[in-house]
């Protein structure tokens, strides 16, 4: 009895290995296949392991008084110091405060105007104009902030801008507004500012998942009898709604990143209060003070944040019987 109990043993075992092999002969044949491709993608797996996982070995700066003389070996560690000094200073919270309200801010305006991009060229019918409007659309994308932030001043300048212009002519306004000076303008001035460089851009995504919906529902809803909105919110939207949701994930894990140059380059001490997020506070109070320590605090803060967010997230879209990320 026994030696049957040991044989069938041994064919299970046996047939383990087999499979193991086959899978390994397998794993090398289609790499053997792909090694073009593997080859390609090594430096992208090289350079994402050069300058993204190994500067997490400074981390360790966060628990320490650091000294860039006496090195991280050498520094004094002083455990979980700098993270009472960041949540207990009064900027930091205030800074907090603004990266998350503009960050609000160009994920709502972001996600509606690109959508609604989306559609309207999608239900456009003389390519001609499509082709037009949308590179005209995505062009801005390729602009760097330095420049866009320039032709912003430039169209809100009380001296000549196209917008103060247009609106004292229209008498709308008395007198031209210096609106990069005031507080309650400069979170709106960013987000429709992101929106008009990078609308195009996010539009892209939306209408090449629009063409995996069969046509056969656009004709079928025509036969009986929708017209050209019922279409859109019955067929089109629904039909894009995981490629929002997966990015809707995609924002939560990036909802500290507000932005820097934007925030910078429009920025001016009239609007401190509100401009400054949480990269440009890591750079003015923390780097340019030489406290790398205290800056390597709040880069961790935002680090675990977004992770924790992006987890939280898709755990929540899965719980609700969505497609999620992870």
């Amino acid at each position: 009895m026994t030696d049957l109990v040991n044989g069938s043993e041994k064919e299970k075992l046996s047939i383990d290995n087999k499979k193991k092999k086959g899978t390994n002969g397998e794993f090398l044949k289609t790499c053997k296949k792909q090694k073009g491709l593997i080859i390609m993608s090594s430096v992208f797996i090289i350079y994402i392991a050069v300058f993204y996982y190994v500067p997490i070995w400074g981390w360790l700066m966060a628990f320490q008084d650091y000294k860039p003389a006496l090195g991280i070996s050498g520094s004094k560690f002083v455990g979980l110091k700098h993270f009472k000094d960041l949540f207990s200073d009064e900027t930091f919270v205030r800074v907090l405060r603004n990266t998350l309200g503009m960050s609000f801010l160009n994920i709502t305006f972001g996600f509606v105007t690109a959508i609604t991009l989306a559609v309207f060229l999608n239900e456009v019918r003389n390519m001609m104009f499509k082709k037009v409007v949308q590179t005209i659309s995505y062009l801005p994308h390729f602009i760097s902030w330095v420049v866009a932030a320039s032709l912003v001043y430039m169209t809100l300048s009380t001296d000549g801008g196209i917008l103060n212009t247009i609106l004292v002519k229209l008498h709308i306004l008395d007198l031209p507004v210096l609106w990069l000076g005031k507080e309650k303008y400069f979170w709106w001035i960013i987000a429709l500012s992101n929106v008009w460089k990078e609308v195009g851009w996010n539009a892209i995504i939306y209408l090449a998942a629009m063409t995996a919906i069969d046509p056969s529902l656009y004709e079928a809803a025509s036969i009986d009898g929708a017209g050209r909105l019922k279409r859109i919110f019955k067929i089109t939207i629904p039909g894009i709604m995981p490629t929002v949701k997966i990015l809707l994930i995609m924002q939560c894990g990036w909802i500290l990143n507000a932005g820097f140059e934007q925030q910078l380059l429009l920025g001016n001490s009239m609007v401190i209060r509100v401009s400054e997020v949480l990269d440009i506070f890591v750079l003015k109070y923390g780097i340019a003070m030489n406290r790398y320590s205290f800056a390597t605090a709040a880069g961790i803060f935002k680090s675990l944040v977004s992770i924790i967010l992006l987890f939280a997230a898709n755990t929540v879209a899965k719980k609700f019987g969505d497609e999620g990320l992870l």
